[in-house]
């Protein structure tokens, strides 16, 4: 596959279910949270919330179902759940091969909705964490996907213009925040869709 990027002055990529093959892991986790609150979260609406911080999703979902639930300590637990898939988890190859062919090439960030120590660790595991300028994560703004936020502020930290850059997004909240951003943008979902879990 051949994309056109050397019109633009910087990339910026997702993480989870863009740089690596999070996302069946990410839902194993979110079900370790939700169950033992009976809180009904089918794989569609898991995909649906793609971009958003953790904290947020529990906090609609417990919203939703009518349930308290202390978002920290849901986080944490699924953060670790998730973390002990971690060694499983694969890169995805055509994303992963332009990241390696312009590295030092063309600026290049993350922008992850989840915990920046989670997407070093990810990006560490698949052999990418020296790859990238910069990573903004979801602590580093007030906003979150779908508002462009994140993207702003990682052009912000690269110094270029937000209309010159690339966006490579998995999710309909990523690529609306790309489009709300000015920003050009890849949907990975035409050359990948990663396999879904199963169950509910």
């Amino acid at each position: 596959m051949h994309w056109q990027l050397q019109a633009f002055d910087a990339i910026l990529f997702d993480c989870d279910g863009t740089l690596a093959d999070t996302m069946p892991a990410h839902y194993r986790a979110w079900l370790a949270v939700t169950r033992p609150h009976g809180i009904h979260f089918d794989e569609d609406r898991f995909y649906s919330l793609g971009g958003r911080p953790t904290r947020d999703i529990i906090a609609t979902l417990a919203r939703e179902a009518g349930v308290n639930v202390d978002p920290d300590h849901a986080a944490e637990i699924k953060e670790q759940s998730f973390l002990e898939q971690l060694a499983r988890i694969e890169a995805i190859g055509p994303v992963v091969d332009v990241v390696r062919r312009l590295r030092g090439r063309v600026p290049m960030a993350v922008v992850t909705g989840g915990y920046q120590r989670v997407c070093r660790m990810i990006l560490s595991h698949i052999g990418l964490v020296e790859s990238f300028d910069t990573i903004v994560a979801s602590e580093d703004t007030d906003r979150h996907k779908p508002d462009p936020e994140p993207f702003l502020e990682a052009a912000r930290r690269l110094g270029v213009r937000p209309e010159r850059c690339v966006v490579w997004e998995d999710s309909d909240l990523g690529l609306e925040a790309a489009r709300r951003g000015g920003m050009a943008w890849i949907d990975v979902r035409a050359f990948h869709l990663p396999a879904r879990v199963g169950v509910a």
